[in-house]
């Protein structure tokens, strides 16, 4: 998936057919594209089947696609799911620095339910001629796994989601001295043939296999995601990035919201019901209560902060031995339990 007009072809690992004998074939599919595929008939490509799509977005600290915006969104308006990837530059900069880039030029997180987390493009050394580097770019294993690892944690403050990773099980061997240490980040294999193959030390599974470069079903690289649709959607839709908790007190409940993330949240809703044999009496601003419902809208929740709602109630029916408050926001549970008098 070399994104630059100069770059080589990755090299064909060996078929290891007999470790994966019987293997399905790929069910989800999807292609990824640079600048260099120029425009994309994205209609045609989700007529031809593709779920999902990958688009070039940074590389280094000074290149951006510039046909991200139209290929990206293209994507999007064709109903695919899209992500997209930054190609690594690490004699340039440290990984934390082209984290921040690429998140400021496309790969920031988006909550949509169709957007997959950002990939860093990990590959042989394109520009070996130009910067007379091998193809680890000069760096020891030890120094790509602390690049690769100041990558991955700045990725993960900046949109709480773990960076896809692709790579060759052959660079990875190479350049990291096959370090096991990245087993969390889900995996896009690139290997060209029938079968994915050995995988690169930590991952038990691949998440996503590049199978070939090109091909005629599809602009671009051919790929697959490895479950099911409704898999593929779920890693599009990321946690929650919010936390509820709470005490009761008595016939008063109070509620505590918080975002975690490092996005504000705008129209967070926030609903509720008592339990036991309670009603609802009063709430505070912003809620509306009636019987046992409340519901709640917070207008806005900054990064890291938190909102306190408190909800009382009535009088319990009497032999009510279990009494209660449940809440739910954006989809993150709590249940509270008062004690009975």
């Amino acid at each position: 998936m070399v994104a630059v007009a100069a770059a080589g072809a990755l090299l064909l690992e060996s078929t290891q057919a007999s470790a994966l004998a019987g293997l399905r074939a790929p069910e989800v599919t999807g292609t990824d594209v640079s600048g260099w595929t120029g425009a994309v008939d994205w209609a045609g490509v989700a007529e031809a089947g593709a779920a999902f799509a990958f688009v070039h977005a940074s590389e280094g600290l000074d290149y951006v696609n510039p046909r991200f915006a139209e290929q990206y969104g293209g994507a999007a308006d064709a109903g695919l799911i899209r992500g997209a990837y930054h190609f690594a530059q690490p004699h340039e900069s440290d990984g934390a620095a082209q984290a921040d880039f690429f998140a400021a030029n496309g790969g920031g997180l988006v909550r949509d339910g169709r957007t997959l987390p950002g990939v860093l493009d990990l590959e042989d050394n394109p520009y070996g001629k130009k910067n007379k580097l091998d193809n680890c770019y000069g760096l020891t294993p030890e120094e790509m796994v602390a690049w690769v690892g100041a990558f991955t944690r700045r990725y993960r403050q900046r949109t709480g989601r773990e960076a896809i990773i692709y790579t060759t099980t052959s660079w990875w061997r190479t350049c990291t001295g096959g370090s096991p240490a990245f087993g969390r980040n889900p995996l896009w294999l690139a290997r060209w043939g029938t079968r994915p193959g050995e995988l690169p030390a930590g991952w038990k599974r691949h998440t996503f296999w590049q199978s070939a470069d090109k091909g005629r079903s599809l602009p671009g690289g051919q790929n697959s995601f490895n479950g099911t649709v409704t898999r593929l959607r779920a890693l599009a839709e990321p946690p929650s990035a919010i936390r509820l908790t709470g005490r009761a007190a008595g016939s008063a409940y109070t509620v505590t919201v918080a975002n975690t993330g490092t996005e504000p949240v705008a129209g967070l809703k926030v609903t509720g019901r008592a339990f036991g044999g309670q009603k609802i009496i009063k709430a505070g601003e912003g809620c509306r209560f009636s019987g046992t419902a409340v519901r709640c809208t917070i207008t806005r929740l900054g990064p890291k902060a938190t909102v306190r709602l408190t909800f009382t109630t009535g009088p319990a029916t009497p032999g009510t031995a279990r009494r209660g408050l449940t809440v739910t926001a954006d989809g993150v549970d709590l249940t509270l339990t008062a004690k009975a008098r």
